[in-house]
C-alpha cells in the first residue's frame, strides 16, 4: 500500500517532533518516498539531518531553499504528493490553514494539493480543547481534512490531558486507509471477527483457547486498505486497535452471534477468522470457586455455531485450524456451513497458526478448488483471502 507512494510529511513546532523521526523511517521502510518539509520552530526540536539521515531526500526547511529537484517546490510537492500528513499539527498551523494563511512551504504545499490531507494534533489539553482550536478544526474536517486525534496522556507540562500525539501506528493505519480509498473493496462492507472468545467459569476463569487475534487483525486492515467499510468484531487480544476500522468488542461466543448478526445486514462479506469456543460451562458460578477439593467438574454446553446460524446474501468464509487431515477435514466444514470459502490451517507446524506471524495455509472453493500457499505473513495471507473475496463479488 505504501510502497512507490509520495508521503509529504510536514513538522511543526511541537515537543512530540520527536516522534515524527520514527513516522518517517517507518513510512521510508515501507517502501515510501517521503518528503519532509519543517518549519522553522520544528528545527528547534529536531535537526533536519536526523530526517534526511531516516528518508534519504533533502528536508526542506525553508521558502527560499533552492531545490535542483523542484523548481516551485510547493507546486511541484503537492503535485507529486499522493497525500499531506503534518504530524506534528500544533495550533498554530491548524489556525493558518483554517483561515487560509500561506506564510511557510508547510501552508503554501498545503494550499496547493488537491491530495488528501491529514492532520494529527498535538499540544497542550487546554490548547486543543479550546473552542478555537476545536472551531478551526470543524472548519478544516468539513473541507475534508482528515484528523488523527490525539491521545490522551502526560503531556510537556507534566499534566496529564488530551494531547498527545496519536500512536505513529495509529498514524501510518490512517495514511493507508487514505491510500486505499479507490482500491478494489471500495464501497464494499466487510465484517471481520477476530481473536479467541473466552467462556466464563467464574468471575475470574474462563474457558478460552491460544488465539492471538493475528489473522484477523491482519484481514481486517488488509480490507481496509483496499477501500472497504470494516467492521473488526474481536475477543480480548494484546492488539492495538487499527485505525480506520469500526471495532466491536465482545467477549464470548454469543455476545460474538449477536454482534455478527448485527453486523452482517449490510455486509458483502463475512470473514470469520475468530477462534470461537465449542463449549461453555452449563452454568457459571456467581463466586469465585475456591480450591476446597483436588478435582472439578464442569459441565459443558455447545455454543452457538454462527456461520452456520447467521443468514444473508454477502460472501462467507470460515476458518478451520486442524491436526489432521487438514484439507479433507476443513472440505467437510466448508460444505456443513455452506461456506464461499475455508481457510484450512495446520496448527502442528510451529510457524503457523496461533500467536506467530506467518501462517501456511490451503484456500478451499466451494466449487471444491484447492490453492495451496507457502508460508506467508498473515498479511500476505490476507491479501490472498481477500483476492479470493473479489473475484467471488465480481460476479456477483
Amino acid at each position: 500500500m505504501l510502497a512507490n507512494k509520495t508521503i509529504v510529511l510536514g513538522i511543526t513546532g511541537s515537543i512530540a517532533a520527536y516522534k515524527a523521526a520514527d513516522l518517517a523511517s517507518k513510512l521510508t521502510q515501507a517502501g515510501a518516498k517521503v518528503e519532509v518539509i519543517m518549519t522553522e520552530a520544528a528545527t528547534k526540536f529536531i535537526a533536519p539531518l536526523t530526517l534526511r539521515s531516516l528518508t534519504g531526500r533533502p528536508v526542506i526547511t525553508s521558502m527560499w531553499e533552492l531545490n535542483s529537484e523542484f523548481s516551485i517546490e510547493h507546486v511541484a510537492l503537492a503535485e507529486a504528493a499522493d497525500t499531506v500528513v503534518i504530524a506534528p499539527a500544533t495550533a498554530n498551523i491548524i489556525a493558518k490553514l483554517a483561515v487560509g494563511i500561506s506564510d511557510d512551504m508547510l501552508t503554501c504545499t498545503v494550499l496547493a494539493i488537491k491530495a488528501p490531507v491529514i492532520l494529527a494534533p498535538a499540544m497542550h489539553a487546554g490548547m486543543f480543547q479550546n473552542s478555537i482550536t476545536q472551531d478551526n478544526l470543524a472548519k478544516l474536517k468539513a473541507r475534508g481534512f482528515i484528523v488523527v486525534e490525539p491521545a490522551y496522556g502526560r503531556l510537556a507540562s507534566g499534566k496529564m490531558g488530551l494531547g498527545r500525539l496519536a500512536e505513529v501506528d495509529k498514524i501510518i493505519g490512517t495514511i493507508q486507509q487514505v491510500l486505499g480509498r479507490s482500491g478494489d473493496l471500495a464501497g464494499k462492507r466487510i465484517v471481520v471477527t477476530a481473536g479467541g472468545t473466552q467462556e466464563p467459569i467464574d468471575p475470574v476463569r474462563h474457558i478460552g483457547n491460544r488465539s492471538s487475534g493475528k489473522m484477523g487483525y491482519a484481514v481486517a486492515e488488509a480490507a481496509r486498505d483496499r477501500g472497504a467499510a470494516v467492521s473488526l468484531i474481536t475477543a480480548p487480544t494484546s492488539l492495538l486497535e487499527p485505525a480506520g476500522i469500526e471495532v466491536v468488542p465482545i467477549r464470548t461466543a454469543t455476545e460474538m452471534k449477536e454482534a455478527v448478526a448485527k453486523a452482517a445486514a449490510q455486509a458483502d462479506a463475512l470473514i470469520m477468522a475468530a477462534a470461537v469456543s465449542d463449549y461453555q460451562p452449563k452454568s457459571v458460578a456467581r463466586e469465585k470457586i475456591k480450591k476446597d477439593s483436588t478435582s472439578l467438574t464442569l459441565e459443558l454446553i455447545r455454543t452457538p455455531d454462527i456461520l452456520t446460524e447467521v443468514k444473508g446474501n454477502f460472501i462467507k468464509v470460515g476458518f478451520a485450524a486442524e491436526s489432521e487431515d487438514i484439507v479433507a477435514n476443513a472440505k467437510k466444514k466448508l460444505d456443513k456451513k455452506q461456506l464461499d470459502i475455508i481457510v484450512a490451517n495446520d496448527i502442528t507446524d510451529a510457524s503457523s497458526g496461533f500467536g506467530v506471524d506467518t501462517n501456511k495455509v490451503a484456500l478451499i472453493s466451494r466449487d471444491g478448488k484447492v490453492e495451496s500457499l507457502p508460508l506467508l505473513t498473515k498479511r500476505e495471507v490476507a491479501n490472498k483471502i481477500l483476492d479470493k473475496v473479489v473475484e467471488l463479488l465480481t460476479k456477483r
